[in-house]
């Protein structure tokens, strides 16, 4: 059975707190994963949250601040200790892209996985798989920064009160799908466009184009809350959004769930977090993360 589904293991800013860790968050898509920003301590998470280094396809870094970024010795070397079967493919900022290999190289140990770097330069796309497309997009932070989006391809969805109206029934359904067309019936006649699940993770940034756009139709959108609304002056300066700010990027560009994250270690009580956001007009679903905790991607729409 397919799944599709978001593992938080981490989710406090710059420093874990006794009871977040540094960031890190699994995506379960299908058969694949995809590990962001494995931060400090995302090993020991990964355990305690039943995620096997086998279940690793993609890193994608946003960017080499320690929070995001520092698990990424213990990952690599965990993927070639379990001989994952499979190659990992990371992208990160190519700016950043010693850092990759300070931290891949950190220590000694036996390479036995095929890890493939592909860093990002610039925005677009990084990836086409049958399964999805995955793109990044620049955001605004005072290190280089980008975020990632995932997009399923579109699909068609059979109409039984039209295959029945044009007799079409048992393993000619299959034959219209796979041939596009039977007995001068075109496959746009008994069916119509599935839209495609859309995904994306949007780190350490302040307000830009590039978070909007990577959140626009998103079925999840992961999103830095570093800083209550409160905090905007300061969340402006050191480049991260409030709770407030990541709420009405999701508003405005139409998202179905909305997960907050990133949380400073000023703050205690993630109901603020969630009040802020409702305050800010975002009517979705809404999670405030929590380490360990699993988010699945919403159904799809009927």
């Amino acid at each position: 059975m397919s799944v599709r589904e978001l593992v938080v293991l981490g989710t406090a800013s710059q420093v874990p707190t006794r009871h977040r860790n540094h960031n890190g968050y699994l995506l379960r898509w299908d058969g694949e994963g995809i590990l962001f920003d494995p931060g400090e301590g995302t090993q020991r998470q990964m355990l305690r949250a039943g995620v096997a280094a086998h279940d690793i396809n993609r890193i994608c870094v946003t960017h080499f601040h320690g929070d995001h970024s520092l698990g990424l010795a213990g990952v690599i070397q965990r993927i070639n200790l379990d001989q994952v079967p499979h190659p990992v493919t990371a992208h990160y900022p190519k700016s950043g892209q010693r850092f990759f290999h300070r931290l891949r190289y950190a220590t000694a140990y036996r390479e036995s996985v095929a890890l493939t770097e592909a860093p990002v330069t610039a925005d677009g796309v990084l990836a086409t798989t049958p399964a999805y497309t995955l793109e990044a997009r620049r955001l605004s932070h005072p290190v280089e920064s980008f975020g990632y989006r995932l997009t399923e391809p579109d699909g068609r969805r059979m109409l039984p009160e039209r295959l029945a109206a044009y007799g079409i029934k048992g393993p000619d359904v299959g034959r219209i799908q796979r041939e596009g067309q039977l007995g001068g019936v075109s496959l746009e006649a008994v069916s119509e466009v599935r839209r495609g699940q859309r995904f994306a993770f949007v780190m350490d940034t302040r307000l830009c184009d590039g978070a909007y756009q990577l959140a626009e139709g998103c079925d999840l959108l992961v999103i830095e809350s570093t800083f209550l609304d409160d905090d905007h002056r300061l969340a402006t300066d050191h480049g991260h959004l409030t709770a407030g700010q990541a709420a009405r990027v999701a508003r405005d560009a139409g998202v179905r769930h909305l997960v907050l994250t990133h949380f400073s270690q000023r703050y205690s009580e993630p109901e603020e977090f969630e009040r802020q956001a409702r305050a800010a007009g975002f009517d979705g679903e809404l999670s405030v993360a929590r380490d360990l905790v699993r988010v699945p991607v919403p159904k799809r729409e009927p």
